[in-house]
C-alpha cells in the first residue's frame, strides 16, 4: 500500500491534469483498471443497497452528463471520477463514474438519493449543471444536532458536507422566477429521513445515505483539489479524514441533470458575490 504523502502528491498531480489540457499524461491503462476495480470492490463492501444498473442504460446517462459538461465549458482532459445525479423524480439516483477522454466511461456504483422537493416552505428544486468542488469553499462536518422536527438534518456527528456555494434554481412561488440556495451534498437523519431516499425530499441539497457519505469521504471521490490544498494548508488537513484512502482517480465535479426535462437547461452558475 502506498503511503499517504505519496498519494497526496499523486492526487495533486492529477488535480492539475484535470484543470489544464497541457498537464502531464494520464496514468497507464493498467493503473486505471486496477484503481477502478479497487474502488468498485470498496463501494460494494461499504455501501449497502447499491442499485443494479443495466449496461444498456449507461450510454444515455453518460450522454446527459457529457452534455452538461460541454454546456458548462468543462472538458475531460484526464481520467477522473465524477459524482453524477439525476434529479428526475422517478429516478433520484447518484452514480460515481470514471470519465475518460476519448474512451468509454466506467461505472463505479449507483445509489439512491433525495433531491429538492418544491412546493413546501423553504424547499426548491436541486439546481442542474456542473458544480466544481473548489478549494475556495471549505466544507464542514455535521455536529449531529437535532432540528425542530427532531431529526438530524445533516446526519450523525462527523458526516461530511460538500459545499458548492450559492446557486440559482427555479422558484416555484412565481412564474419563471429564480431564487438561490446553498447547494450541498450531505447525509440525512439515518432513522427518520434515510428511508425516504429515492424520492424528492430535500430543501434543494443532494441527500445521501450515511454509508455513501462515508464512502465518498473515505475515498476522496471529488476531493482532488482538497488533497492538493492539504499539502500546504492546515484547514484542509483538518477537514479531511486522517486515515482516508483517496483514489488516485479522484476528481472535482458534481454534475446534476434531469432526464424528465426534454430540453437542455442553462447551466447553473454561482450568483454574483456568492463565493
Amino acid at each position: 500500500m502506498r503511503s499517504m504523502p505519496f498519494l497526496a502528491v499523486l492526487l495533486a498531480t492529477f488535480a492539475g491534469a484535470l484543470a489544464c489540457p497541457s498537464a502531464s499524461a494520464a496514468p497507464p491503462a493498467a493503473s486505471i483498471e486496477e484503481a477502478v476495480a479497487d474502488l468498485r470492490v470498496a463501494m460494494a463492501r461499504e455501501v449497502p443497497d447499491l442499485l443494479a444498473v443495466r449496461a444498456e442504460d449507461m450510454p444515455e446517462w453518460d450522454r446527459q452528463v457529457a452534455e452538461r459538461l460541454t454546456a458548462a465549458g468543462q472538458a475531460i482532459y484526464a481520467p477522473q471520477l465524477l459524482v453524477s445525479v439525476d434529479r428526475n423524480p422517478a429516478v433520484q439516483q447518484l452514480r460515481v463514474v470514471l470519465a475518460r477522454p476519448g474512451g468509454d466511461w466506467l461505472l463505479i456504483g449507483a445509489a439512491r438519493i433525495s433531491s429538492g422537493e418544491p412546493g413546501l416552505t423553504g424547499h426548491y428544486k436541486t439546481p442542474t449543471g456542473v458544480f466544481v468542488h473548489t478549494r475556495h469553499i471549505i466544507d464542514y462536518r455535521a455536529r449531529g444536532t437535532y432540528g425542530r422536527a427532531h431529526t438530524r438534518g445533516l446526519g450523525v456527528k462527523g458526516m461530511r458536507v460538500w459545499d458548492f456555494g450559492w446557486r440559482a434554481t427555479e422558484d416555484w412561488r412565481e412564474r419563471n422566477g429564480l431564487t438561490r440556495i446553498r447547494l450541498e451534498i450531505h447525509a440525512t437523519d439515518p432513522v427518520v429521513l434515510e428511508p425516504r431516499l429515492g424520492q424528492p425530499a430535500s430543501n434543494g441539497c443532494v441527500h445521501v445515505s450515511t454509508a455513501l457519505n462515508r464512502f465518498l469521504d473515505q475515498h476522496g471521490v471529488i476531493d482532488a483539489a482538497y488533497e492538493a490544498a492539504a499539502l500546504t494548508d492546515i484547514r484542509y488537513r483538518e477537514l479531511l479524514l486522517p486515515a482516508r484512502t483517496p483514489s488516485p482517480l479522484a476528481g472535482t465535479m458534481l454534475v446534476v441533470f434531469d432526464s424528465s426535462v426534454p430540453d437542455l437547461p442553462a447551466p447553473s452558475r454561482p450568483l454574483a458575490g456568492a463565493i
